[in-house]
């Protein structure tokens, strides 16, 4: 008898299999079932259990994705997509802070290991729009850090938004600021939503050294919201999977591209 997977392994399956229907849009039940390996009774348990989280629908012997602006917003989903990326990464962006400085991230869940990171450096202060940002940095155990949340209209991202956020950005200003995006292509940086890509923009005028971190899965996208390109950051931190044509793009804007190694698990 083969031995029971982890809850972690069964997530992780999951996970994957969520991304797939991502990327067919629809796919048929049955052939979940033959590309996984598993039974059609673990498959509809799967299934059922990521149609419960409304990650998506699950029709008459098929299931189909939900739009990409819902995807997006499936925030408990996106924290445990692609972890040893996310992981990677931060731990080479967060090289890029010291203690006295004055840092920005904005709420995207690429930087959650970073805000990890940050809430055991002292002496800190951390501006950010993220409620989970500021808890992660505000509940570490480093000495003497300030956060600073920026307020606005609350969304499904755990996150404010809005004019009142933007204004409070212009009167601030950081050592570093850190940002993720959804979508790159050629270079050119996107946004389902208009808001976060108005925060990402204003972002830039209010950092001395911006720095955009994102891993391979969000190249070769868009979204209806364009906001800059990576040639407005001073580095650009991805991983080794990221395609070398979109890596080529951004270096050809005039930033440093670094590619980080990762060691998958």
């Amino acid at each position: 008898m083969s031995p029971r997977p982890s809850d972690a392994a069964v997530e992780q399956r999951r996970q994957d299999v969520l991304r797939k229907v991502i990327e067919l849009g629809e796919v048929r039940i049955d052939d979940l079932t033959e590309s996984f390996g598993v039974s059609l009774m673990t498959m509809h348990r799967d299934l059922d259990d990521l149609a419960a989280r409304r990650l998506l629908r699950k029709l008459r012997g098929k299931v189909a994705a939900y739009p990409a602006l819902t995807m997006e917003t499936a925030k408990r989903f996106r924290e445990g997509l692609n972890l040893p990326y996310k992981e990677a990464l931060c731990e080479r962006a967060a090289a890029e802070v010291h203690s006295g400085q004055t840092v920005f991230l904005d709420d995207s869940t690429t930087l959650f290991p970073l805000a990890n990171r940050l809430s055991r450096v002292d002496h800190l202060v951390v501006i950010t729009n993220s409620l989970t940002v500021a808890r992660i940095v505000g509940e570490g155990p480093a000495e003497g850090t300030e956060v600073i949340l920026l307020g606005g209209r609350y969304t499904e991202f755990d996150s404010c938004i809005g004019p009142d956020v933007l204004a409070g950005l212009e009167r601030m200003r950081s050592d570093v600021g850190f940002v993720s995006v959804t979508a790159v292509a050629g270079g050119r940086l996107y946004h389902p939503v208009r808001d976060y890509a108005d925060l990402k923009t204003a972002m830039l005028a209010s950092v001395n050294r911006p720095v955009l971190v994102v891993d391979h899965t969000k190249f070769g996208r868009t979204a209806t919201y364009a906001h800059g390109d990576a040639g407005d950051f001073a580095l650009v931190v991805t991983d080794e999977k990221t395609p070398a044509d979109e890596v080529d793009a951004m270096r050809e804007l005039g930033t440093t591209v670094e590619t980080v190694a990762v060691k998958e698990v």
